[in-house]
């Protein structure tokens, strides 16, 4: 519903800048007056961007509370957040570890997530520190959108590079699913900031804290989003290079004083505690957890390029389903010109609704309409045909992945404002019959974003289907489908004693609704959840966890049924 009314009002404000485009004009003048007062003080600037972020998705808690986790990506990096905030990279292989086996968690050589530690880190600070994963989220959009404004900074007049930091506030910091989920997103955008924020910040003034920033920024997206980030990272590492061996190059012993040797030094230490981190989880210094995880797992590859893997034996037919009946389909989809083109569109399409939607097309559409005859590839300002070069290689390496999500292409996100926002500042001085019909059309894009803030809010969750796709700024899909296992938990946590709950499905069971997650220490726990194994495996983990009282949960029923585990099974 929100996209169609998003159109709508995109729809109506083109007809109003077209009929009436001085309407508004003074209270716009003094709100733009306002607003380039604050852009003056670049520093003030980033702080306000990030302090906005926090202040908004703060100010939304009695609309959206805490999120519960839903999605098995969430539950996976929450249990990184669990390992790290009790000052571990890893626990030792559980014995009755065949019970618990569950999606993206290795248990051989040691318990821990698949995934690139960064978003488990945030999350175990929120944990450790403020008392829930969640607040780990909230500083994660905080530091997104203060290092939006502080990249765009780079790239353009400083009351623009504001206007960009405010509207990733509202499009990505509110109501999106980056935050209100654990899924991630947000680490690896500040990361695509910090990189190239650094990159014209080099190029005019060779100096050791930039140098520390790109470095910076490419640890993080090496921790988060490797492969998507270091597809993005490319076009700046080459244009640095370029730049550094060119004709007008900086003396070599600057260079090499200020950018060479501080960021190598710090991707040096970033690297061996990688490898630190591999050797604790895989038991080598080169084996990505995430890599280990898929060999014991998987069948279809990450890659379009890429042939299957043998198809492991599965304790479990829930896993099994996962792997074979949705992954490998999803693949075999590539194998042929038809399917690679629709699996293009759908991947086209999850980006478009998410990152730009009607409202920021808008200024993309009128600056190529209002182009002047004639108008060639060289006319366009070099920083533009940089980003537009990049933003075209980082499409590129996205798409030959088989699996797509929003959040994998995040390190992207500073490119694509950056491109939003250099179109409004093209379409605002544009005339039609001498009136200033493209100063109206930039002054209501801001106007309509709040406005749809402001709507989702009134709403409230009532908005969101219980399984929408594709994700747009403000849908969410799923996150209502694993309340259930949440209440059932705090029902148990409340409970006297210590509990194990052995989960049994039904033969039609969805994989996405995956119920068997546990925390790092699982013996500690008050709630343990177990698979159902059958009698005579499920006696084992009975023995072997005496003195707990047992339950059955079935969750296919409707609703899911807890009962006290029959003493004959």
């Amino acid at each position: 519903m929100i996209t169609y009314i998003e159109f709508g009002l995109v729809l109506a404000a083109a007809a109003l800048a077209f009929a009436f485009p001085s309407l508004g004009s003074r209270w716009f003048e003094a709100s733009e007056r306002a607003l380039g007062r604050l852009a003056g003080r670049p520093r003030l600037a980033v702080l306000v961007a990030g302090l906005s972020a926090l202040a908004a998705r703060a100010a939304l808690l009695p609309i959206l509370p805490i999120p519960e986790p839903a999605v098995h990506d969430e539950f996976c990096y929450l249990l990184a957040a669990d390992t790290f905030a009790h000052g571990r990279l890893a626990s030792p292989t559980h014995p009755m570890w065949i019970h618990f086996e569950t999606f993206h968690v290795l248990w051989r050589p040691a318990y821990a997530p698949m995934y690139p530690p960064a978003q488990g880190l945030i999350l175990a600070f929120g944990q450790a520190v403020l008392g829930n994963p969640f607040w780990g989220v909230w500083l994660s959009l905080g530091l997104m959108c203060a290092a939006l404004c502080w990249m765009l900074q780079g790239w353009l007049p400083s009351k623009w590079a504001l206007l960009g930091g405010l509207l990733a506030v509202i499009r990505l910091a509110t109501f999106s699913y980056w935050a209100n989920s654990y899924w991630g997103g947000a680490l690896a955008a500040t990361g695509g900031a910090l990189i190239y924020g650094a990159l014209p910040r080099l190029k005019q003034s060779l100096r050791v804290m930039d140098g520390l920033l790109l470095g910076l920024g490419l640890a993080v997206l090496a921790n988060s989003r490797p492969y998507e980030g270091l597809v993005i990272s490319i076009p700046v590492l080459a244009a640095l290079l370029a730049w550094m061996t060119g004709s007008s190059r900086p003396p070599f012993r600057d260079s090499f004083n200020r950018l060479v040797l501080p960021t190598g030094l710090l991707l040096g230490v970033v690297a061996a505690l990688m490898g630190y981190y591999f050797w604790r989880v895989t038991g080598s210094p080169w084996h990505m957890p995430q890599i280990v995880n898929r060999s014991t797992y998987a069948v279809a590859p990450y890659f379009i390029w890429q042939s299957p893997r043998p198809i492991p034996a599965y304790h479990h037919a829930v896993m099994r389903d996962l792997y074979l009946n949705y992954e490998l389909p999803f693949w075999r989809l590539t194998r042929s010109l038809g399917g690679l083109l629709l699996g293009e569109c759908a991947r086209a399409i999850e980006l478009w609704t998410f990152y730009l939607q009607s409202l920021f097309t808008l200024p993309l559409i009128m600056t190529m309409a209002t182009l002047p005859y004639g108008f060639s590839w060289r006319q366009i300002s070099p920083g533009t045909r940089f980003l537009l070069m990049a933003t075209g290689f980082g499409l590129a390496g996205y798409a030959l992945e088989v699996f797509y999500s929003p959040h994998y292409a995040a390190p992207g996100t500073c490119l694509a404002f950056a491109l939003v926002l250099g179109a409004m500042r093209n379409v605002r001085s544009w005339n039609w019959r001498q009136k200033p019909v493209g100063l109206a059309l930039t002054r209501a894009i801001p106007l309509i974003a709040v406005a749809l803030v402001v709507l989702c809010a009134a709403w409230g969750q009532s908005i969101w289907p219980r399984d929408a796709r594709p994700a747009t700024w403000c849908l969410q899909g799923g996150y209502n489908l694993m309340l259930d296992r949440a209440r059932m938990l705090a029902r148990l946590e409340r409970e006297p004693g210590n509990h194990l709950v052995i989960v049994r499905y039904s033969a039609t069971h969805d994989f996405r609704l995956e119920w068997v997650y546990n925390r790092a220490d699982i013996d500690a726990s008050k709630v343990i959840w177990a698979r159902d194994m059958g009698k005579e495996q499920n006696a084992e983990l009975l023995k072997y966890f005496q003195g707990r009282r047992i339950w059955l949960v079935e969750p296919d029923l409707t609703p899911p049924r807890l009962s006290p585990y029959p003493a004959e099974n």
